[in-house]
């Protein structure tokens, strides 16, 4: 089977590196790719929101499966221009339609699709242009922070939390001014949860789904979550406080209504949903769905999957997952992401990488892995960065003792080996996965 990854981040990079592992797996394209995929397979020249270009891909390279990283692509509606094309109408497809993908192109959408089918999530309201003083009443009803959505993608910076009333009307007017152009010209603003973070994951046909690991995320640049927000500084799997009974109210409370919810208002769906979850004192809140996986959780969470994910995978774009059976490893899995200094502001590119040549080999055993996010390899061969986030390095650890101490051999390793990782202002945070450790005290 030939198989396209389309994207070409860490994210990318995990997926490419567990799609090859299957017996099924002959050829393995990666568009745009990065120095990464090239590792596992070849990468093809291309913008995946270029239908175009996917297109010539998939027809010159006879793929039988398209699997979307990144969210763009089918919020533009990359799968209904699949299925309106006769060539490429049979082609299997993992990702959702526009119709679907609005959960994640439209936070508006979401919220109201939450509320019509009695899924909880924080209380809202949304606003458009010319409703500034409608929105500033609102913020007044709530207590702070406040929580500023941009409706629309903006690149990961469209959600702002606000300390004071303040500074949360002025957010508002300037969003609304065209802060993140078109993405905010309707805002969403809603109550702040207070609790503990947690991503989940599913792949699902519409019908049945599979629960993937779940992770916890590390967004903000500095030790202790201080400083801006980021595209993600790390992640660790297994989350403790996900236990069995937390899983089962997500399930019920959310999964099922979510799926149940598409089907009602004839949405097909089959790809990936990520749920970012906040467990107010046990009981799970939606803060946001993304119709994709997330990154860097999908670094960790796809180094805990012991079961063929391409067949998981072609399982999904056919409709058939009731049959599947994941297999999920107890081990444990932390990833800490490298950065060049500056990030998340300006940053220098081409900087020289160097370090232990088997980091960069993408060997599918051993315990540590590294997954190329920002990075490029030009003519001379010499790999440089050319990205804020640079490499993401995991390490997995045996399920040996307790969750804790698990954890606590995974930091250990994965910090060990970032030591032998050298490139000209290279920042990571030294905290990853110690707020899991505390928890389990």
């Amino acid at each position: 089977m030939k198989a396209l990854v389309l994207g070409g981040g860490g994210r990318e990079h995990a997926i490419a590196w567990k799609i090859k592992q299957s017996w099924d797996c002959d050829k393995l394209y990666s568009l745009p790719g990065n120095p990464g995929t090239a590792q596992v397979g070849t990468n093809i020249a291309g913008d995946p929101n270029d239908f175009q270009a996917v297109r010539k891909a998939v027809l010159d390279n006879g793929i039988d499966i398209v699997v979307v990283g990144p969210e763009e692509p089918l919020v533009r509606g990359l799968r209904d221009r699949f299925e309106e094309d006769s060539d490429l109408k049979d082609v299997m497809f993992v990702g959702p339609g526009a119709a679907g993908a609005a959960l994640e192109g439209s936070k508006r959408f979401a919220k109201e699709f939450m509320e019509r089918h009695n899924i909880p999530t924080a209380a809202f309201r949304s606003f458009s242009a010319g409703q500034n003083a409608e929105a500033d009443s609102f913020l007044k009803t709530l207590k702070p922070p406040y929580v500023l959505k941009a409706d629309g993608l903006a690149g990961g910076k469209g959600v702002l939390i606000c300390n004071s009333l303040e500074q949360a009307e002025e957010e508002v007017e300037k969003m609304l001014g065209g802060k993140f152009g078109k993405a905010s010209s309707t805002i969403v603003i809603e109550e702040f949860l207070s609790g503990i973070e947690v991503s989940m994951f599913i792949l699902t046909d519409g019908k049945s789904y599979l629960m993937l690991p779940e992770a916890k995320d590390y967004k903000r640049i500095g030790d202790g979550d201080t400083g801006l927000n980021t595209g993600g500084m790390g992640a660790v799997s297994p989350v403790p406080f996900a236990d069995e009974e937390f899983k089962n109210k997500v399930k019920s409370r959310i999964i099922e209504p979510t799926l149940k919810g598409l089907a009602e208002e004839n949405i097909p769906y089959k790809g990936f949903i990520f749920l970012g979850l906040m467990n107010c004192g046990g009981d799970p809140y939606v803060i946001e769905y993304n119709v994709r996986m997330g990154d860097p959780e999908t670094e960790a969470v796809m180094t805990r999957i012991d079961s063929d994910f391409l067949s998981h995978l072609c399982a999904c774009a056919k409709g058939t997952l009731e049959g599947e059976k994941l297999e999920i490893s107890e081990d444990a899995a932390l990833t800490v992401v490298c950065v060049s200094g500056g990030y998340p502001g300006s940053y220098p590119k081409a900087k020289k990488i160097t370090g232990d040549p088997t980091l960069f080999s993408n060997s599918f055993t051993g315990p540590v892995k590294v997954f190329h996010s920002g990075t490029k390899e030009p003519e001379d061969g010499n790999l440089v960065t050319s990205g804020g986030r640079v490499l993401a390095i995991t390490a997995n650890s045996p399920a040996e003792g307790s969750v804790k101490e698990t954890i606590e051999k995974g930091r250990c390793l994965a910090y060990s080996h970032i030591q032998r990782i050298k490139f000209e202002g290279k920042y990571f945070r030294n905290d990853i996965g110690l707020d899991i450790i505390r928890y389990c005290k």
